[in-house]
Formats: structure tokens, sequence, C-alpha cells
């Protein structure tokens, strides 16, 4: 198997699958749609991350796109029920003899995605592609937990004091969802992993999210929230602190993020069980939370 270095790596990145890529630290915005589409003729668009994949179960949200742009949740109808993908070492040898078939995820969000989902045990460099397309795959990395800088799954979520109603701590507004700020601000997160129950922490700003998935996701939260809010504590955190958005406010800056939105997911004992980065919608929200035991 071939292995890159980070430089190699991030540049190899640009050309297989990245068109969803970092700008100054978060996920920049794209758009378009089309229909009716042969797959010979889609690209893959990376929605997540690349740098924090660790050992364990990996997921890989991906959009579609032709050369006019991301295709969007109209583009449904033109395509099949669900796609294949396969997953492969840089040299194109399968690391599963069966491709994964995946559904599409588009609920409240403008672009479908993908999510790819598969147990990888080894650190390296890897392809997901497309069957059925000629288009290059996303190149992905799985680094050592040792690695990576933000809060990664097996691990004590780390402890601080996040802004709330009563104690905003610098960040203005609190929260940034209209017409009016959300519900999910009234308890700090290190009084939330004292309380002995899972916790359910979103990262994301609904007013300023580059890539348009903050609300989605903050909407998902709530609903789930309404249905299960005694079963876990949910919280959520803006991205900046205030309505410039230059300066990061301390859910970022404590936990290193580089992307948005991004949930995290804890038992009872602070241990984080599952992290969804960068994209997801209400039905992989809910799967997440009643696979681990919040239902």
């Amino acid at each position: 198997m071939a292995f890159l270095s980070r430089r190699q790596f991030l540049g190899y990145g640009v050309g297989a699958g990245a068109a969803m890529a970092f700008g100054t630290g978060f996920l920049a915005a794209c758009g378009g749609s089309s229909s009716g589409v042969n797959l010979n003729s889609l690209s893959l668009v990376q929605r997540f991350p690349k740098d924090v994949l660790t050992p364990g179960r990996v997921r890989l949200p991906l959009s579609l796109a032709t050369k006019d742009g991301i295709l969007g949740s109209d583009s449904l109808s033109g395509l099949p029920k669900e796609l294949k993908f396969a997953i492969t070492d840089l040299d194109g040898n399968a690391l599963y003899p069966a491709p994964f078939s995946v559904a599409p995820r588009a609920t409240d969000l403008p672009q479908p995605y993908w999510p790819v989902v598969a147990e990888m045990n080894e650190v390296g460099i890897f392809m997901v592609t497309l069957d059925g397309s000629d288009a290059a795959g996303a190149a992905f990395q799985i680094v050592s937990p040792n690695d990576v800088s933000m809060p990664t799954v097996g691990n004590k979520l780390p402890v601080f004091d996040t802004p709330t109603v009563a104690e905003p701590r610098g960040v203005s507004p609190v929260c940034t969802r209209t017409p009016a700020p959300c519900p999910l601000h009234d308890i700090n997160l290190r009084d939330a992993l004292a309380m002995r129950k899972p916790v359910v922490y979103l990262i994301g700003t609904p007013a300023y999210c580059q890539t348009g998935t903050c609300t989605p996701a903050l909407d998902a939260l709530l609903e789930a929230h309404k249905d299960l809010g005694d079963r876990a504590v949910f919280i959520h955190a803006e991205v900046y602190s205030d309505t410039s958005a230059t300066t990061y406010a301390p859910a970022v800056s404590n936990y290193k993020m580089t992307f948005e939105p991004a949930l995290f997911i804890t038992d009872e004992t602070g241990i984080l069980v599952e992290r969804l980065d960068a994209i997801f919608d209400a039905g992989e929200l809910r799967d997440a939370l009643t696979r681990n035991g919040i239902s």
C-alpha cells in the first residue's frame, strides 16, 4: 500500500473528489443542481474533513456533481434509489469484497449526500469511488487519534465552560438561530458532563455557516430534543464570538475545530461514542442517537 506525507495527501485530494474544499478553516460552500444524470458524468464531492478520521467506524458523506455544479435534491428522481461505492487502497485494490449500497440523505437539505460507513482499522491513505463512474475517486486519510487535535471517539469529551444565556462568556449572541434563539443554551457543558447522562453537543452557526448545513443540523437537533430531552442533555454552541464572524468562540478554539457543524455524542460517563462531521440530516441524527442508546 502506498503512503503519502500530509503535504502530498492534501495536494492529492485536490484532484480526487475534493470539490468541497477547506478555506480559512471551514468548508467552502457550493451550489447548483441537475437532473437525469448519467453516472459516468458524475464526480464525488467530499463532505467530510480530510484529516480527523481515526481507526474504527468511519463515516464518509459524499455529494455528487457534474461540470455544472453539485446536484441538488431535485436531482434524486433521475438517480438510482441506492448508489454503490467501493473503498480501495491507492493502487486500486478493493478493501471489501462487495461495494457499499448507500441511499441518499436529503431531509431539509438543498443538496443530497450519500454517507458511506465502513470499519477502517489501519492508518493510511485510501480512496472511495462511485461504481459506474470513470471520474477520480475521493481520497481520505485514516490517522492515529494521537495526531488529531479535536476530540476523537473512545476518549473523554474535553470539559470546558460553554456560553449560556446566564453566562455568555463573551459570546454575543449566544445563539444566531432566527427568528428566535434555540433553547439549548441553558446548561454549561461542564455541568452537563457531570450529570451522569449522555450529552449531545452541537457546534455550528446558523447565521454564518458557509456550507448551509448548520441550520438543518440544529433544526434536527431541536426536534430530537423535543422528543428525547429527558434521555440526554442537549447543548448547542456557536462558532463565532460576535456578529463580525471573525473571532472564533470558545467552542471552536477549545476543540481546535477546522470545520462546521460537528455533533458530539457521549455516554453517561462522558466518553465520546460518536461524532457526526460536516453534514447530516434528521434521519441520520436519529439513527446515531438510537445506536447509542438515546431513544
